[in-house]
């Protein structure tokens, strides 16, 4: 079956990796916004965290991260276009509303990674749950994305220290690999958690910094 590919406005492309269980939005964010938001991040300051790994019964993770509470942020990036990916997706009768104002950066180095692992669904107040995870990378100038059923494309962004690996690799059975997400600037990756959630790891750095806007689609 040959990649499923939407443009949802004029400079957006929407691409599904594995029906709607994960796809990505490319154009999410401009370069602009993307090195804005790193600016902000950098400005407040990020904080090392790790894990004590596979023999804890933990995944392993390597990485720098901040997590702020925005409603007014988590809006408007829901409303710039995203509430249109999920007028036709309902889980266990509940409908997407909007994205979770705990919004969390993440900053990968060279050397860093976060190992094989599951995304948990949260419960929010008034009966809302999240159902999807959302990542929008903020560098990054690789290719696309790979899977069985997808082609790749070139970014032209350039960094001056461009980055090399960082990739965000799905699992199916047998450790299968059913998609490659290699970080692009501005573009967003959805992929369903929880009980369905893909095994899936944010692979090592190579060179230059990933950084990464995380959310969570909230159903209701």
């Amino acid at each position: 079956m040959a990649e499923d590919q939407t443009q949802i406005e004029s400079q957006c492309l929407l691409s599904y990796l594995k029906n709607h269980d994960l796809f990505t939005v490319e154009n999410c964010l401009s370069s602009d916004e993307s090195k804005g938001f790193v600016k902000i991040a950098e400005s407040i300051g990020f904080t090392h965290q790790g894990s004590r790994g596979p023999a804890y019964g933990e995944a392993f993770r390597d990485n720098h991260r901040i997590s702020v509470n925005d409603p007014v942020l988590a809006d408007t990036i829901w409303q710039s276009g995203l509430s249109d990916l999920f007028t036709d997706i309902k889980i266990r009768r509940k409908v997407a509303v909007g994205l979770n104002p705990n919004i969390r950066f993440y900053r990968y180095s060279a050397g860093q990674h976060f190992g094989r692992h599951i995304d948990e669904s949260a419960d929010l107040e008034d009966g809302k749950r999240t159902y999807y995870t959302l990542l929008i990378y903020l560098s990054g100038n690789g290719t696309k994305s790979k899977s069985k059923s997808s082609s790749s494309k070139a970014n032209d962004s350039t960094s001056a220290e461009p980055l090399v690996g960082g990739e965000t690799v799905f699992y199916g059975l047998r450790n299968s690999i059913v998609a490659e997400v290699a970080p692009v600037e501005g573009m967003a990756l959805f992929h369903i958690h929880g009980d369905k959630c893909m095994l899936h790891e944010g692979r090592n750095v190579s060179k230059g910094v990933k950084y990464v806007f995380r959310s969570d689609v909230v159903f209701a």
